[in-house]
């Protein structure tokens, strides 16, 4: 394997896979340029790098769904090319992906014997992971999207694989399901089989893992062991020469805006949402902090107009709106930017199509699209957002954080009032993070206004100028983003009083 620089050599140890010189092209794009990995037995392995690094078509190369264009494989010591994905679980290689990947019109149980998953096992490490007793004939799509990530990662376990690949497994699980993946990931471990975890929290990364390899532009840049002070090096390794500057964006929370109210809700009832009362306004960025199912979700579903509310009232601009569909919360102004960002694209359609698509609903009588007029504004959003359109055919084929950038840039095509962000950096690099919390605040600078939801509470400082947090489906606490600190975060999140209100009771 070529020379790769590790900040703390440490003691070598036989590897149980080693990856040299990987290349991969995607016609003109180079996906992979010189990658290189060596993941030693009995290891948890992270693999960092910002959104197109590289990180998810070296898995993929890894596990067979795609082939390497030049380099090597070797696993167990043997030279290994893998043609399918059956091939490499065969071998003792499987990944979980992020998004769940059981059939959801099939029962869990056949889900199971099309991958020939042994069901004793299965079961076990359901019991592990807290789903003891789970019900093999419930239909996928009737789960929530943690429970479906806990159920592939069993399946994957179950086969006891000698290298177990996490991508982004956890961006989607609240912070107790997060700990059962790690607490089987260092099972794993401890029964000298290797994990290889890919994660954008490098929170996550220090707690969980012995070293990692970063990538930067399709290339290796650095090995390095995150529990000894490593993640300042990561990110100036994933960064490369930005790295200072996406520091020195990391700004001081705002201050209160001033803004007329651009919408009031009134004791806003749906689902687990109870008697919520809050207004967002104009040049706000109006942060929502909140553990999982606490209501957010529901809260977002009704402004963006996916549901209706039991009760309670939307004012928009002064005047009570019911929305029965989300084409009236769009003509109302209000546009929502989903966690899913897969959900609100057209995923087989281009860049160029993708964020025109609002310019199309406008059209009020027949006749050809001013196609000139389309480029010029598609063009001002891409080079606005710094969207990569190299892939231009088909928007699946960006990266995650590209897919992002282009479902915000369609409503700046398209036109808005507020801006619902439901977890808009879910899965994103830090630096792409940076870049869309610095977009948020810019867009509430020119008079827009936004709500915010982000379940990693230490980002909330990053853009909000205030803080609401909902806890049991009610609005429990709201404070400035200055007094919003993780801790403070975290003790309205769980329903107790701030730490003075505490002091002052006892």
């Amino acid at each position: 394997m070529s020379a790769v620089p590790n900040d703390t050599p440490l003691a070598d140890s036989a590897a149980l896979l080693e990856a040299s010189g990987l290349v991969k092209h995607f016609g003109p794009v180079v996906a992979l340029r010189s990658a290189d990995l060596r993941v030693r037995g009995g290891e948890i392995h992270a693999l960092m790098g910002a959104n197109g690094a590289g990180k998810s078509t070296l898995v993929k190369i890894l596990t067979g769904a795609l082939t390497a264009d030049a380099g090597t494989i070797t696993l167990g010591g043997r030279n290994r090319s893998f043609r399918s994905t059956s091939e490499a679980r065969g071998a003792g290689l499987i990944c979980v992906y992020q998004d769940p990947s059981l059939l959801p019109d099939l029962t869990v149980l056949q889900n199971l014997k099309l991958t020939a998953t042994p069901i004793t096992a299965f079961r076990r490490y359901l019991i592990e992971l807290g789903l003891g007793g789970f019900d093999l004939q419930t239909m996928p799509r009737e789960l929530a999207r943690p429970t479906l990530s806990l159920l592939d990662l069993a399946r994957a376990l179950a086969i006891e694989p000698r290298l177990l690949l996490l991508d982004e497994i956890t961006a989607s699980l609240p912070a107790d399901l997060t700990v059962r993946v790690f607490n089987v990931a260092r099972q794993v471990r401890a029964e000298g089989r290797s994990v290889i975890f890919i994660s954008h929290r490098l929170a996550e990364v220090s707690a969980l893992c012995d070293r990692a390899t970063v990538l930067r532009d399709g290339k290796t840049v650095g090995v390095v062991e995150p529990a000894q002070g490593g993640e300042e090096r990561i990110v100036k390794l994933m960064l490369g020469p930005v790295a200072d500057e996406v520091a020195a964006e990391a700004a001081s929370p705002s201050a209160p805006a001033t803004g007329a109210v651009a919408v009031e809700v009134r004791d806003l009832k749906a689902g687990i949402l109870t008697d919520v009362t809050f207004t967002l306004r104009y040049g706000e960025v109006l942060g929502v902090a909140a553990l999982e199912g606490q209501g957010q979700q529901e809260l977002f579903d009704c402004l963006a107009g996916v549901r209706r509310s039991e009760s309670g009232q939307i004012m928009v601009g002064g005047k009570t709106r019911t929305f029965r569909h989300p084409a009236d919360a769009i003509r109302a102004g209000l546009v929502l930017i989903p966690a899913d960002r897969l959900q609100a694209l057209l995923r087989q359609r281009s860049v160029r199509e993708n964020i025109a698509l609002p310019l199309v609903n406008r059209i009020s009588r027949w006749g050809p699209i001013n196609t000139r007029r389309e480029k010029r504004r598609v063009e001002k959003a891409v080079k606005r957002l710094q969207i990569d359109t190299r892939v231009q055919s088909e928007v699946r084929r960006l990266s995650g954080g590209n897919q992002q950038k282009v479902g915000i840039a369609r409503w700046l095509v398209g036109g808005f009032q507020t801006l619902l962000c439901f977890d808009p950096t879910r899965g994103i690099d830090i630096g792409t993070k940076r870049q869309i919390y610095g977009l948020i605040k810019e867009l509430a600078a020119g008079g827009s206004a936004v709500l915010l939801f982000t379940s990693e509470l230490p980002e909330i400082q990053l853009a909000c100028n205030r803080v609401i947090v909902l806890f049991g489906g009610r609005l429990v606490d709201e404070m400035p983003a200055a007094e919003a600190d993780e801790k403070a975060l975290l003790r309205a999140a769980h329903g107790l009083p701030a730490e003075a209100d505490a002091e002052q009771e006892a």
